[in-house]
């Protein structure tokens, strides 16, 4: 039998999910605010902006892929558990 806690997902609370949302909007509006009163050339800006862009791209599929690999790796677990589970029912240490 798989263990309850296993199977029920992590649920984050309203006031963590706001905060998580400000702070990237806060991040990402100061630093492209930063960026656009650089005193410098346009090619530069446009530069540190594309790079912005790229390190939030990045950063958004850095943590999807290691959720992904976590989620998996948790169903793997659960299956195995569930096989020796099985396995250790059938068995009979008398027969």
């Amino acid at each position: 039998m798989i263990s309850r806690e296993h199977s029920t997902p992590q649920v984050h609370s309203a006031a963590w999910i706001i905060q998580a949302w400000i702070s990237f909007v806060v991040s990402i509006s100061a630093t492209a605010i930063g960026i656009t009163y650089l005193p410098v050339d346009g090619w530069i800006k446009g530069y540190l902006g594309m790079g912005l862009a790229f390190t939030v791209g990045s950063t958004i599929s850095i943590s999807k892929t290691t959720r992904d690999t976590h989620e998996a790796r948790k169903l793997t677990a659960r299956v195995d558990e569930a096989r020796v589970e099985k396995l250790l029912s059938e068995h009979h240490p008398l027969n």
